[in-house]
């Protein structure tokens, strides 16, 4: 847990925002359990998804008495070592299973434990707060498969395990309730059958069992990946929001597997930029010429691990255990590309493989005791100064958008990051300088990168400077025309809407301009033509504001309350002809 606190003073980022700091929900200031309830089913507007890391979020608030970044992290490492604790008391279970001695079991538990839970992957599901949802999920699930081999430990003793098997249940809703990608249980249960378990028990109907159980379960799953998930997810053009599409999505995760892996066997800080929106999308097998290299290497290593799984089967359920842990995130849903905490709990995967394959070497060339301690010794002082270093970076606002922006100076995320920091403390403090630093940031990124948001974050703060000029805006319109498809866009159309510093009184002519720009390159849906529409009108052009009522209702439903009561609100301000218009365009649409 140590090498983790250098990153305690650090900032929220990312995802944090929409989750934790803009959550109202999340500010209980006194034990009241109502709040508390409210709070854990806070997640996506009240799905009740994720309720138990919402729940600790609300409490940590609680407990601070503010949004206190530092207490909401040490409950991330407080996690993050009962984790480690309770992957100590597995893996001893599990080496024991795979035949060491008591002994070797023992340390070769607390050595992987110990890798595992200071490697510098880690910080980014560490000190990245919201990230808790992936650490405890990771906790619940270390647990449950502690439960599945006490489980059939018991089993191959002649018994049936149903105690084991209940507290496997429940530690597995727990996890949940922590994050979906805990319905991968099964999957890694079965890399352990495939390899250590193999089906046995000591009664035969209980072997019998189990192999119709997974058996089922795998029929059952193929089922509902061809009819549901292919159907449901699959697209041949680009994902809405994206700029790949479902084939280029499965080539591209190729080469991230390959990314991870090497990240995880070199762990040098400097290789880990936490922002990969720039990463390369594989357009087809050759272009990058990577591709298919990357396809192979993961072909061989599964080869290698099926080969291996009678002779070495630690080693195979090691790197099963790592294909396992990514098969949703590197799978046809439209994710995000990259992103190193998906690696929280695979991690272990390769570090088993590498602890089994190390055995092997040891026994092979009879190393002496000495000499191995020393190695391993090394290895760890590494990856702890590794860790420390990249906590430090963490451990700052400043530093970590400055090292990111250096580590990965095409991500746009990158220097918009920068450039916030700068203007975050200009909000705080009123004092223009700040503003200028931001508009510098912001401009140097065009250097390496051109995006949207940067561009309309220079818009923004030389509104309030008052020095915006019209060759901000001009580049600004040929940015938005070239920018991939994505969330950019929209959010700088909402930043000009909605942002409570200036809201661009003396440009809205120009923002108006955006938006109809915006129309073109990437129509909106329903909810950001209206808030389109209601800008332009309350800017006092109703002509234009028009546009963007046509486009709401193009895609709105034909009883849509909201387009019902601004039809009305219309009649009301003198405006019956626009009112009539909207309403013909729903008859139009009801008749098809």
């Amino acid at each position: 847990m140590a090498v983790f606190v250098p990153g305690l003073p650090g900032g929220f980022v990312l995802d944090d925002g929409a989750n934790i700091l803009q959550n109202r929900i999340l500010y209980v200031d006194r034990f009241d359990v109502e709040q508390f309830v409210y709070a854990a089913l806070s997640f996506h507007d009240g799905t009740g998804s994720r309720a138990l890391p919402m729940l600790t979020f609300a409490l940590d608030y609680w407990r601070a008495g503010a949004m206190d970044v530092e207490a909401f992290k040490l409950t991330n490492i407080g996690v993050h070592g009962l984790t480690a604790l309770a992957l100590a008391f597995f893996l001893r279970r599990l080496f024991r299973l795979a035949q060491w001695s008591e002994q070797r079991a023992v340390w070769g538990a607390l050595l992987v434990a110990l890798a595992w839970a200071i490697h510098p992957l880690q910080v980014s599901s560490v000190l990245y707060v919201v990230q808790r949802m992936q650490t405890m999920s990771s906790f619940f699930i270390i647990l449950a498969l502690w439960a599945y081999v006490a489980m059939r430990e018991a089993q191959l003793a002649g018994g049936r395990g149903r105690l084991q098997g209940g507290l496997l249940v429940l530690v597995w809703l727990l996890a949940l309730a922590c994050k979906e990608d805990a319905v991968l249980l099964p999957v890694y249960t079965l890399a352990l059958e495939l390899t250590l378990l193999r089906f046995a028990a000591g009664q035969r109907v209980v072997a019998r069992g189990l192999r119709q159980s997974y058996g089922l379960m795998l029929v059952l799953g193929g089922l509902l990946f061809v009819f549901y998930a292919l159907p449901h997810y699959w697209h041949w053009d680009a994902y809405p929001g994206r700029n790949f599409s479902s084939s280029e999505r499965l080539l591209t995760q190729g080469r991230v597997l390959v990314m991870y892996l090497g990240q995880i066997l070199l762990p040098w800080p400097d290789w880990m930029p936490f922002y990969y929106d720039n990463y390369q999308v594989s357009r087809s097998l050759w272009q990058p010429w990577t591709t298919l290299p990357s396809l192979a290497i993961l072909f061989a290593m599964l080869f290698w691990a099926w080969r291996w799984r009678h002779r070495q089967p630690l080693f195979a359920f090691g790197i099963l255990f790592f294909f396992a842990g990514h098969f949703l995130a590197s799978n046809v849903i439209g994710l995000e590309l990259v992103f190193e905490h998906r690696n929280h709990l695979p991690l272990l995967g390769m570090l088993l493989a590498l602890a089994d394959l190390l055995l092997l070497v040891v026994n092979r060339l009879q190393l002496n005791r000495p000499s191995l301690l020393a190695a391993l010794t090394l290895c760890l002082v590494f990856v702890s100064a590794a860790t420390l270093m990249r906590a430090y970076m963490w451990g700052d606002p400043l530093r970590f958008a400055e090292k990111s922006a250096s580590l990965a100076p095409q991500s746009n995320r990158s220097w918009i990051g920068w450039s916030n920091f700068w203007f975050s403390r200009y909000k705080q403090t009123k004092d223009t300088q700040y503003l200028y630093y931001a508009v510098d940031v912001a401009e140097r990124s065009f250097e390496h990168t051109a995006s949207v948001a940067v561009a309309g974050n220079i818009l923004l703060f030389k509104s309030i400077l008052g020095n915006l000029e019209q060759s901000d805006w001009q580049r600004f319109y040929e940015i938005l025309r070239g920018s991939p498809p994505g969330g950019e866009r929209g959010q700088a159309m909402e930043m000009f809407m909605t942002h409570p510093e200036k809201n661009f009184v003396h440009e809205r002519a120009e923002v108006v301009k955006a938006m109809q720009l915006m129309l073109v390159v990437e129509p909106p849906g329903f909810t950001q033509a209206m808030r389109m529409g209601v800008y332009a009108y309350k800017a006092g052009m109703p002509l234009e504001a028009m546009v963007f009522f046509r486009r709401a209702a193009l895609v709105s439903s034909p009883d849509e309350p909201t387009l019902k009561r601004l039809m009305g609100d219309l009649v009301q301000q003198g405006h019956p002809e626009m009112a009539a218009e909207l309403q013909a365009l729903l008859d139009k649409r009801g008749s098809i």
